[in-house]
């Protein structure tokens, strides 16, 4: 087989994306950047004022404190960041799909579910730390919440989600791996 054999083959061109398009994406993007920024400071100011008010108050110590920022910000900024690409995801398909959108209400909600739960590992988690307060001083209890909030997700990548029928809530689609297999 020669190298210029290839050449004889047309080539697929990929379709290009319209200006209205790109515009469309852009004004998306922005949105979700803007939705998980102010919903990290949404999460900081209630945890604040959950803290400072009668619910947290005596569980969480003065050195405590930066661990439920540390936390709130990880809260607000995933679920801030997560919710409208669920539901712009709900919204319309491509045309590959006939239009069809790519996230029924069904498993629109239990990605949001999922999200929520997640929420509520991350606030365990900078509560947990946050109680490290008591014998640490804030510079190193904000440290070790920073690692972590940010690390708590790992014991959750290795679960097999598959197993408990939740493969696609982290977005994995179903006959991808048989897909794969058949190339």
């Amino acid at each position: 087989m020669s190298a210029d054999s290839g050449a004889e083959r047309p080539e697929a061109q990929r379709p290009q994306r319209s200006f209205a398009a790109n515009v469309a994406f852009g004004a998306g993007m922005l949105l979700v950047l803007a939705t998980a920024t102010l919903g990290a400071f949404a999460a900081v100011a209630l945890l604040g004022r959950a803290v400072d008010a009668a619910p947290l108050s005596s569980m969480v110590p003065d050195d405590g404190n930066n661990a439920l920022v540390v936390g709130g910000i990880a809260i607000g900024g995933l679920t801030g960041l997560m919710l409208p690409v669920i539901l712009f995801g709900m919204v319309r398909g491509t045309e590959e799909n006939g239009g069809t959108p790519r996230v029924g209400p069904a498993a629109a909600a239990r990605k949001v579910l999922a999200v929520l739960v997640f929420d509520v590992c991350l606030l365990v988690v900078a509560l947990l730390v946050a109680q490290l307060g008591w014998f640490l001083p804030a510079q190193l209890t904000t440290v070790v919440a920073v690692f972590a909030v940010g690390f708590s997700w790992m014991p959750l990548a290795m679960v097999p989600w598959e197993r408990f029928g939740l493969g696609d809530v982290l977005g994995r689609r179903r006959g991808s791996a048989a897909s794969r297999q058949a190339e």
